[in-house]
């Protein structure tokens, strides 16, 4: 079987389902069933040759075809550095930029936190990425090779995904969502998108957008997908030091998007990320303005002790004031809890990733 010289390789970890059963169809005039097969091997077992798989057995031609069409070749794993039971690995890309992702075990199963970008340009200033630059955006495929190789290279029992890692997700939304389409595909890696988070430092741009997709039902929408929004600081004036991204979108325009965003079940709540720094944003008084900002939303506060990187400024509040920045939360009402610190050691904690060596150089 011959293939147009038109068509050129196309790497399937980028393409949803759909997308992948319109290819076969332009490509080699086949349907569903070839086009499925292909991606239930990649997802489910890691195995991408079509040549093994029973479902070519008696199209010889079109398997050689298919993979030479639809090359996988996930990014060499080029480091990895643990602390405890959580650990950063490393991913080499063609370009020989780096990802970088954290495999998380929490009680009854393990997390792993993608990166979208490779670097950042929100210029947060407890964030180490944030030195790093914004170097560029990583493509669906990109995202999607870091859970396939936890996952089969790994072997990681990864079932939930948070978008936290390098970058802004909502700086690279068309590329996330792709990722995330193909993430939740139930014939896949079938990971529920209850069980996805995007972590935005606030664009309201894409917060709005993600709320009008999420009133939609699969595959257009992502109902249920959940998000996370790193407030850090409970007013304008200390805000803007220290996440420039309020300076464009204020808290007052934040609060409106938060309000508006659909939450359809009663459990359902908004992640609230907010990370204390000694001396900077951690006194009673903050408490209570976290308490009215959030006043009317349904949202669960995340208290992150700062994770100090080298060089840092800032601080990490004692133990004692962490656990009474909480208790200020709950008295008054605030749904909150302490998120533990998971990857320090390894500089895979919150606000810690960034390739060092890169960022001496810029």
């Amino acid at each position: 079987m011959t293939v147009s010289a038109h068509f050129e390789p196309v790497d399937p970890l980028g393409l949803d389902l759909p997308t992948l059963v319109a290819q076969f169809g332009e490509r080699f005039g086949k349907g569903e069933y070839h086009a499925l097969a292909l991606f239930r091997a990649i997802y489910r077992t890691g195995m991408a040759d079509p040549r093994a798989l029973s479902e070519y057995g008696q199209n010889l031609s079109l398997a050689e075809a298919v993979a030479a069409q639809f090359p996988v070749h996930l990014p060499p794993v080029v480091g990895r550095s643990g602390d405890g039971s959580t650990y950063k690995f490393l991913l080499r890309l063609r370009d020989g930029l780096e990802t970088e992702s954290v495999v998380i075990p929490m009680k009854s199963y393990k997390s792993l936190c993608v990166s979208s970008q490779v670097g950042c340009k929100m210029g947060c200033a407890f964030c180490e990425t944030a030195r790093l630059g914004h170097l560029r955006n990583l493509t669906a495929a990109e995202i999607v090779a870091q859970v396939l190789v936890a996952r089969h290279v790994l072997g990681e029992p990864i079932e939930n995904v948070v978008f936290m890692g390098m970058g802004e997700p909502m700086d690279n939304l068309d590329n996330v969502l792709c990722a995330v389409r193909i993430l939740s595909d139930r014939r896949g890696l079938a990971i529920p998108l209850p069980s996805i988070t995007l972590s935005t430092v606030g664009h309201v741009g894409g917060i709005r957008r993600l709320a009008r997709l999420a009133t939609l039902a699969p595959p257009e929408g992502f109902p249920r997908l959940r998000l996370a929004v790193s407030l850090n600081a409970p007013n304008d004036p200390l805000r803007s030091e220290l996440m420039p991204v309020n300076r464009h979108w204020s808290l007052a325009q934040l609060r409106e998007a938060l309000v508006e965003f659909p939450l359809p079940r009663p459990r359902d709540a908004l992640f609230v990320e907010y990370v204390l720094l000694e001396g900077v944003n951690d006194s009673r008084a903050h408490a209570l303005e976290i308490v009215e900002f959030l006043r009317g939303i349904k949202a669960c506060v995340n208290l992150i002790p700062y994770n100090p990187g080298p060089d840092s400024p800032y601080q990490r509040p004692p133990e004692t004031r962490v656990r009474e920045f909480l208790q200020w939360l709950l008295e008054a009402g605030q749904r909150s809890r302490l998120r533990g610190t998971k990857g320090v050691g390894a500089m895979a904690a919150c606000g810690q990733l960034g390739n060092p060596d890169r960022k001496r150089a810029r």
